[in-house]
């Protein structure tokens, strides 16, 4: 069985080209009544089969870059962006502040479909930037559309204007994008979602009979029609009839992209030999003009419209850019009349007035009209209009989406939520109350006072002020300092571990001798005061301490002290290191100047022998080697100063000299 079911999902599915065992069981699942814009969005991106991605253009995934207020996700920050800056967004922000839920991009279609305003950034375009034509010929700027739409809806809730009720809801409004089906050839967690916009608006009446229009719509595999390429690109129409077709089409930004795409797949071989199917490219071409401001928004009609016409070259380029785009885009329409007319649905993205007045007009020998019933939207974001976006467009649009949904499971957890969200309800709740630190006590707040003065005066090694400290505010030497839990304190927790682990000897000496610190005392880590010093003099002070206050003051022993030593000694004992340890340094000293020096006159030997050879007489240094020997090392001004005195003693000779004679 599931070798079966991968086997069935091993491909995309193509809504036009079901598996057989697919269209014999399949039926329409229940569909929810309303969604959220949330609900939408997260419809339109719902996994593939075998858990793929949906992807975007050129194979890339989709970005987690997203609008939360308006439930729409999109592929660059750039996009992201450019949505911030739209009538729908805005619109959202206004809900959202009244307390209400924000709508989508369907709704505020509807909501807006009345108005004569524009919308400027309502699609997602990354083209280079987004036209804004809301100003241009006399219309008003973007933010009155918002205004115009939320002046109509006071109208509506007002209870003296029943008479702007509208009468009848336009159909579809509000429902999902995507109808949902099941089969039994698939486990009962998979589900398969169709574009509700690839059926027509006389298929969606009823929504029992939309498994007999699927199956209806399928279509055997056919080759590709014959057709020739056009001079400045393209591809010609074919002569022959072509079946059932497409017409989708993208505006926006000076770009412009139309293509006629057939329904019936069209089979091919690989380089394996295995048959593929892919879709069949009827006709297609794409316009650019350069009609937008580089880096300042908006087309040059619409800042002639909001400033006065501009006088520079680029400006001009522009206008007749536009006016060229508009009379390319109607001939082409004009040349596809004939296949657009026998096309079961037409898409069309259009942004700003300017551009839905070049494809819809009003003008002489218009194709598109507004009020076509075959005119759709593209149901998901789209990027700037080209042939690539279309084809992307196209097989999003006539894919099968899968999900892999346990709803049994979700309808567990959503009665286990409901229900704990019942009796959270029904229990009364209970007054908050905000977790404050404990407040220190009176005695631990003079411990942490005692302790910090105590351990600054150690630091210093202020021993007189430490003893008058303790003695002022009758401190025991052998206060634990606090808290004992910190890292300092743990190893240092009385006076005297600290000063011995500081390598203090005045303060030891002083906590012993005049202080009365206890030796014996351990840390947590079990070492006295003597084990944490760390030089000779710290053990002596601890030595000299025994010597002075006697072996029955403290067990010496348990503080592993070692045998007692006078002061004096230890103090020659300290006069005899410190000689010797001068006399070592000036030794060392001694030699390493020795070394230096004869390492600089082997150099100065090689390099003479360098110069005139080894083995011969090196001849006596010139006057001009002896001066730069003497101010090796000197700096300029001192260079200077040299070089003067030396000029001043060769003119004084010559001055006696001249005497001489």
């Amino acid at each position: 069985m599931a070798q079966k079911v991968d086997k069935l999902l091993e491909r995309p599915l193509y809504v036009f080209d079901l598996p057989e065992e697919i269209l014999v069981t399949l039926t329409l699942k229940d569909q929810p009544a309303r969604t959220t814009a949330e609900d939408d969005n997260n419809a339109v991106s719902r996994p593939e089969a075998d858990g793929a991605r949906t992807e975007t253009q050129e194979g890339a995934p989709a970005a987690a870059t997203s609008c939360a207020l308006c439930g729409l996700a999109f592929s660059s920050l750039k996009e992201q962006r450019s949505h911030i800056r739209s009538d729908l967004h805005g619109y959202n922000l206004k809900q959202k502040i009244k307390g209400l839920k924000p709508v989508n991009e369907a709704d505020f279609e509807r909501l807006i479909g009345e108005l004569d305003e524009s919308i400027s950034g309502s699609d997602t375009s990354d083209s280079d930037t987004d036209e804004d034509e809301d100003a241009a010929n006399g219309s008003r700027p973007r933010e009155t559309t918002l205004s115009a739409l939320l002046k109509k809806q006071a109208k509506i809730a007002d209870p003296a204007g029943d008479d702007f009720m509208p009468k009848k809801r336009k159909r579809g409004a509000g429902k999902p994008p995507l109808l949902w089906f099941s089969s039994s050839a698939l486990p009962q967690d998979t589900s398969l979602g169709v574009y509700r916009a690839i059926f027509t608006d006389a298929e969606q009446q009823e929504e029992t009979r939309i498994v007999d229009v699927v199956r209806s719509k399928q279509l055997p595999p056919t080759p590709p029609p014959k057709s020739g390429a056009l001079e400045s690109g393209g591809v010609r129409l074919p002569s022959t009839d072509i079946g059932p077709h497409y017409f989708l089409c993208m505006i926006g930004g000076g770009h412009f992209a139309a293509m006629i795409v057939g329904l019936a797949p069209k089979t091919g071989k690989k380089h394996t030999g295995v048959d593929e199917r892919s879709a069949t490219v009827i006709a297609h071409k794409t316009f650019h003009r350069y009609t937008t401001r580089r880096k300042q928004g908006g087309s040059q009609s619409a800042n002639d419209s909001a400033k006065g016409a501009a006088h520079s070259a680029g400006s001009s380029l522009r206008r007749y850019n536009e006016a060229a785009l508009t009379n390319e885009v109607r001939d082409l329409l004009t040349e596809w009349k004939d296949v657009i007319d026998t096309a079961e649905l037409i898409f069309v993205r259009a942004t700003g007035s300017a551009n839905r007045r070049t494809l819809f007009g009003p003008y002489e020998g218009q194709v598109l009209r507004h009020n076509d019933p075959r005119n759709r939207g593209f149901p998901f974001s789209t990027r700037r209009a080209t042939q690539a976006e279309l084809m992307r467009s196209f097989v999003e649009l006539t894919r099968v989406k899968v999900s892999k949904v346990d709803e049994a499971a979700l309808a567990a957890a959503a009665e286990a939520e409901a229900q704990a969200q019942a009796q959270k309800a029904a229990t009364p709740p209970r007054p908050a109350t905000p977790s404050k630190p404990p407040k220190p006590s009176k005695e631990d707040e003079e411990a942490a006072l005692h302790t910090n003065q105590i351990q600054s005066l150690i630091r210093r090694s202020k021993a007189p002020a430490l003893l008058s400290y303790l003695s002022t505010n009758n401190v025991s030497p052998n206060f634990l300092f606090h808290p004992l839990e910190s890292q300092q304190n743990h190893h240092a927790p009385t006076p005297l571990h600290l000063a011995a682990s500081l390598n203090s000897s005045a303060v030891v000496l002083a906590l012993l001798t005049k202080g009365g610190a206890d030796p014996t005392v351990k840390n947590e880590d079990d070492k006295t005061p003597f084990d944490l010093a760390g030089d000779r003099t710290t053990r002596d002070a601890f030595r000299v301490a025994r010597q002075e206050l006697g072996e029955e003051r403290w067990n010496w022993d348990a503080a592993n002290v070692p045998s007692p030593i006078s002061k004096a000694d230890a103090e020659v004992r300290d006069k005899r290191d410190k000689s010797e340890a001068d006399a070592a340094e000036a030794e060392r000293r001694r030699v390493e100047t020795e070394r230096l020096r004869k390492e600089t006159e082997d150099a100065e030997k090689d390099k003479r022998e360098k110069r005139f050879g080894k083995g011969r007489v090196v001849p006596e240094k010139t006057g001009a080697e002896k001066r730069e020997e003497e101010a090796r090392g000197m700096t300029p001004e001192m260079r200077a100063r040299l070089e003067r005195e030396r000029r001043a003693r060769a003119a004084e000779e010559r001055m006696r000299r001249l005497q001489g004679r």
